[in-house]
């Protein structure tokens, strides 16, 4: 079985020809350091999770954008990864820019209940996608 990704690259259209086809722009090559199934923490907060999904740029709401203090804000034009987190007191979802996660070196597994649903198990340090949910 052929083995995810390491990147993601998504290439960008020229000015021109997105002027042509009157379709907006696309952004800049963007690539993506994680891939689904990776282990990932954050690098200022505590916590730490199982990428599911990955926006090539940011695809959230701008309310959810604005929420975040200016100070630290992320820019929008990098990939965004959607985790199944944990922390010390409980398991979310997250969405978090590539700037702000780092590979998670622990080698323990994510303790979240949606993994089952979404993974098989864990395999050198990464969990692995069920077969229904590969496109």
């Amino acid at each position: 079985m052929p083995s995810a990704p390491s990147s993601l690259s998504i290439p960008s259209r020229s000015a021109s020809s997105a002027a042509a086809s009157d379709a907006p722009a696309l952004p800049a090559v963007a690539h993506a350091r994680f891939s689904i199934g990776d282990i990932v923490r954050h690098r200022m907060l505590d916590f730490r999770g199982v990428v599911f999904d990955v926006d090539p740029v940011f695809a959230n709401t701008e309310e959810w954008y604005q929420s975040i203090p200016e100070g630290i804000r992320p820019r929008k034009d990098q990939p965004f990864y959607h985790l199944l987190a944990e922390n010390a007191e409980s398991t979310y979802v997250a969405y978090v820019s590539q700037q702000n996660l780092v590979h998670d070196e622990s080698d323990e597994p994510v303790d979240h209940p949606a993994i089952a649903g979404l993974f098989t198990g864990l395999s050198d340090g990464r969990y692995l996608l069920r077969r229904e949910h590969r496109h």
